[in-house]
């Protein structure tokens, strides 16, 4: 039994060539999930999404400062607001640093 154990590197050899074939073929295809995240990502990153980020983080920005004395809830929600809309346009900062080459 030993010595059928250590014939058999031809095998072995197969079998890691056939699974690696096998993650190569898997790596090509798309995942089921891909497609929505892909479309989710360039609504967050189009020229729409900076808009509003910068609609948002001037309106938050003004009724902060001239709003006079809001009680908690309103005071969070447009804080709320004001994040998110960094969040959003801070790729658009980021992107600005990182991109290489001309933008077209």
């Amino acid at each position: 039994m030993k010595n059928m154990l250590k014939n058999n590197s031809g095998f072995r050899l197969a079998a890691m060539l056939l699974l690696m074939c096998v993650a190569a073929y898997a790596s090509t295809q798309n995942l089921p999930w891909e497609g929505p995240l892909d479309t989710i990502k360039s609504s967050l990153t189009g020229p729409v999404a900076g808009a509003i980020s910068l609609i948002g983080v001037l309106g938050a920005g003004a009724a902060l400062i001239w709003g006079g004395e809001m009680q908690g809830f309103l005071k969070t929600i447009i804080m709320l607001i004001l994040v998110i809309s960094l969040i959003i346009a801070g790729n658009f900062v980021i992107s600005m640093f990182t991109s290489t080459g001309a933008v077209i």
